[in-house]
């Protein structure tokens, strides 16, 4: 317990160091932010030939300080990579995340990237063509994303908190998590987490020949522990430097109605601990979350625990939610240069 607290304090101590430093900063500026996001991109080779399209719209847009990649960096159709692993698996693609990599590095503003299943957990399946082990492929992920932790990706590199630096000692696995990270801008906090969509967070079992449950279970154990911790220390960062808003963006559509056994998925009971600590959090903090996610490709605007008797109340169980807004971005069927446009105004 004192090693927890000590943490708390030194995490909380070093983020509101820079929030102080943001807040000074930015006190004379306009205080709207406006930042680009997308996810479920590149589905295909056309998009990915595509991409300058879409860099060349996001980079246009002065206004723009922040690109956020929500997650699935090609269809659930296609072979994963298996970038840097050794020997390569024959129906891999090796190249396809070093391209996408590339795509990245070509936009103006910082980019921060969070991974989906499509890119790790999913490598198993046989509609990927069984074309990765999934721990290898989140390694791989990785080592390309992930390279300079706490910094991000982009033209213009932005210093973010990474859970490999800033996890709780008493809980010295959270480490490996250095996709999980935290930053603030103009008053907001902002966080993101490995949460990947489809398979019930990576419940349903990998396949032949990369089955192994007690590995599987460990990773999933594990990392919804670590996302755990990372929420609460968000929510903690954001109440000590009295920040405006939280923004938080991963890929699982954690109330995807297609994904309930009644519908033949796979479940979303593995998203009920997050979902039912955010719903804490969220309605101690009074003040408004903004949920981000990807998967279902479908763009939506909606308040999935504002009311519990809902259909999206019903799935996780927790008591109202008014000020958890989520938005559901957009995916695979977007026109090449398609992104969502979001700005922000702490004051309103």
């Amino acid at each position: 317990m004192k090693s927890s607290m000590v943490y708390a304090g030194l995490l909380a101590a070093a983020l509101a160091g820079q929030a102080a430093i943001a807040a000074d900063r930015d006190h004379d500026d306009d205080d709207k932010l406006t930042i680009a996001v997308f996810g479920d991109w590149p589905y295909s080779q056309n998009l990915l030939d595509k991409s300058k399209l879409l860099i060349d719209s996001v980079n246009a847009d002065r206004d723009v300080s922040l690109v956020i990649h929500v997650g699935d960096i090609h269809s659930g159709s296609m072979p994963c990579t298996s970038a840097g692993i050794l020997p390569p698996i024959p129906k891999s693609i090796p190249g396809w995340n070093q391209a996408v990599y590339y795509v990245f590095q070509q936009f103006k503003a910082p980019v921060v990237y969070t991974p989906g299943d499509n890119e790790w957990s999913d490598c198993h399946k046989t509609k990927q063509l069984s074309a990765g082990d999934p721990l290898k492929e989140l390694a791989s992920v990785r080592t390309l994303f992930f390279a300079k932790p706490g910094k991000t990706l982009g033209m213009t590199e932005k210093t973010v908190y990474s859970q490999a630096t800033y996890f709780d000692p008493s809980y010295p696995d959270d480490a490996q998590f250095v996709e999980n990270v935290m930053w603030s801008d103009k008053r907001l906090v902002f966080v993101t987490f490995n949460m990947p969509g489809g398979s019930n967070n990576d419940l349903a079992q990998w396949t032949a020949p990369f089955t192994n449950d007690t590995a599987q279970t460990q990773e999933r154990t594990v990392r919804s522990a670590a996302n755990i911790r990372w929420l609460q220390a968000a929510f903690k960062y954001a109440d000590r430097t009295n920040a405006k808003a939280l923004v938080i963006a991963l890929q699982a559509d954690m109330w995807d109605p297609a994904a309930l056994p009644a519908a033949g998925g796979a479940g979303l009971d593995q998203y009920t601990l997050f979902v039912q600590e955010l719903a804490t959090q969220t309605n101690l903090f009074h003040r408004p979350v903004l949920l981000l996610n990807g998967d279902t490709h479908l763009y939506q605007v909606d308040r999935p625990l504002a009311k519990p008797n809902s259909p999206t109340g019903l799935i996780h169980k927790t008591p109202p939610v008014s000020n958890l807004l989520r938005i559901v971005v957009q995916g695979s069927t977007n026109p090449p240069a398609e992104w969502l446009r979001l700005t922000i105004n702490p004051e309103s």
